[in-house]
């Protein structure tokens, strides 16, 4: 039976059920993923050891005891306990420290996987009984030998669509945790599609999460640019490959990033785990800017809280733009990419809607709406994109993507795309289809308005809608009155309650140099 998606999904399904009982559906992909990633590791390397065997023209057995004396001759070295034949013949007994020194061997002969595969202890134990008991991990052993995952039996992203898979069909149960690291699948091919990468950039994103766009961008850029050889894409040894980078100050996501991007084939890949906003870890030459890269790809925590103090006292000259409210970071991570971008890069973020209208026909200063005027002025904004609702895992509301570039094609324009009714209905999430991304991809490579569904305004008339970027303002597809998501209204409180504070804080250093005070409750100061 080929190896395709249904046969990818049964079979994970069958390793969720071998679980079922001792842990909670959420927490599956703990145990699934880094044994998923192990058996790949192991078969890749029986698949390693033959072709050295045919390099040296030597049986199979004096191959393998050439990689063991030179374990540079395959790209990952896997220790004699740690392949997959020797654990799928270990009896139930044990097995659970027998796993746990497996992936712990694998780390250490391999140092960049070090703090990668080897995050679960599978012998693990609270309140002084195993968490996963001995039977259950055997049961799953045995599932998952059912299908050898070897460099010529899968395709690359059949695997990562086993990430995919069990993110999408147990983080259902995890709420905000499984928003924060999985973008849905057709959202980053769509972002993958807008920034069409070409031979020799490099990528970035700054929320990495599992690595899900990065490995959008990926293989999309074999797809344009890669060869099909031996029922595989290849890139031809004439093309310079594409070069990834990312950070996550989750430790579960940056793992799971660097084993979607081995799992992928990746080579030239570089993952860290770290606080992005505070310390981001790719710095320029001098350590006082940041590094900066062709293409940036990202989907940061909608309106995360970040003190006004972050941006403030921020070294790397980041916030050119303004300082964003407390209440809200989208801003603060748009400001963070454009500062990673060359003078000729391009991005394309997900952010929640409110990002590029709130603030907008409000009387007085606003932070976002300021900080959103200068970008617009600098010219910096090339398109916008609604997104349906009911997409993504740890909300119902719909976002946008923004794309940024540095080099416009069409100075002092953005193309606005109402994408909202663009979906399939589906429980409990509604999908993005192949046919849709196709549809906006070719709005946006070809410049170009549709009735109902996107729209070219020039940033004059953005000012004239005092820089309200919402894309259903412009193209309008029905007459109903358009209702302010909960997410949204929520910001927007914490925002007005922001800026009360400060307006309390300034009148209370008035009163202070007045010589007045000024009593909680009271109708006015007194002496």
């Amino acid at each position: 039976m080929p190896f395709d998606l249904p046969t990818l999904e049964r079979w994970l399904w069958e390793a969720a059920c071998a679980l079922r009982g001792p842990v909670d559906a959420p927490k599956f992909k703990d145990y699934i993923l880094p044994l998923v990633f192990l058996k790949r590791l192991s078969d890749v390397f029986d698949d390693e050891v033959q072709r050295v065997a045919a390099e040296f023209g030597v049986p199979s057995e004096r191959a393998l005891a050439l990689v063991n004396d030179d374990h540079g001759l395959v790209r990952f070295y896997i220790p004699p306990e740690a392949r997959w034949a020797t654990l799928r013949a270990l009896p139930a007994h044990g097995l659970g420290q027998h796993l746990t020194d497996a992936v712990r061997a694998v780390a250490h002969a391999n140092r960049r996987l070090n703090g990668v595969i080897d995050i679960t202890d599978f012998n693990a134990t609270t309140a002084g009984q195993r968490i996963v008991d001995d039977p259950y991990l055997h049961r799953l052993v045995q599932v998952l030998s059912q299908h050898r995952l070897g460099l010529r039996d899968v395709e690359p992203d059949i695997l990562g669509r086993a990430y995919e898979y069990l993110l999408r069909k147990f983080a259902e149960g995890a709420g905000q945790s499984a928003g924060e690291f999985y973008t849905p699948r057709m959202v980053g091919v769509l972002m993958a599609r807008l920034l069409a990468p070409k031979p020799g950039m490099a990528v970035y994103d700054p929320t990495a999460g599992s690595g899900g766009l990065l490995v959008k961008v990926y293989l999309r850029f074999l797809e344009t640019h890669g060869v099909r050889e031996n029922g595989r894409l290849e890139l031809p040894p004439t093309v310079q490959d594409l070069s990834i980078f990312g950070q996550d100050i989750n430790a579960s996501a940056y793992a799971m990033a660097w084993m979607n991007a081995v799992i992928h084939d990746i080579q030239d890949a570089d993952i860290r785990l770290g606080d992005t906003m505070r310390r981001p870890a790719f710095l320029g030459p001098t350590g006082k800017r940041l590094r900066r890269f062709d293409l940036v790809v990202a989907n940061p925590m909608w309106n995360q809280n970040i003190p006004t103090e972050v941006y403030e006292h921020d070294p790397y000259g980041r916030f050119v733009y303004g300082i964003p409210p407390a209440s809200s970071a989208d801003w603060g991570w748009v400001q963070h990419m454009v500062a990673s971008l060359k003078d000729d890069g391009r991005m394309a973020v997900v952010l929640d809607t409110g990002a590029v209208s709130r603030g907008s026909g409000t009387r007085g200063n606003n932070r976002e709406r300021d900080i959103r005027r200068k970008v617009v002025e600098a010219d910096l904004i090339e398109a916008v994109i609604l997104l349906p609702e009911n997409l993504f895992y740890n909300t119902t509301a719909p976002g946008i993507i923004m794309v940024i570039n540095k080099q416009k094609r069409h100075p002092g324009a953005m193309l606005l795309v109402n994408a909202s009714r663009l979906f399939v209905k589906g429980r409990p999430k509604n999908e993005f289809t192949e046919e849709h991304v196709a549809r906006i991809a070719r709005l946006y490579h070809e410049w170009r308005e549709e009735e109902g569904l996107s729209r070219i305004i020039t940033t004059e008339e953005a000012a004239a809608n005092d820089y309200n970027l919402s894309p259903s303002r412009y193209v309008a597809q029905n007459e109903e009155e358009e209702v302010l998501p909960l997410e949204e209204a929520v910001v927007r409180l914490r925002e007005a309650e922001e800026v009360r504070a400060e307006a309390d804080r300034a009148l209370r250093e008035v009163l202070r140099e007045l010589g007045l005070e000024w009593q909680e409750g009271a109708d006015e100061p007194s002496n």
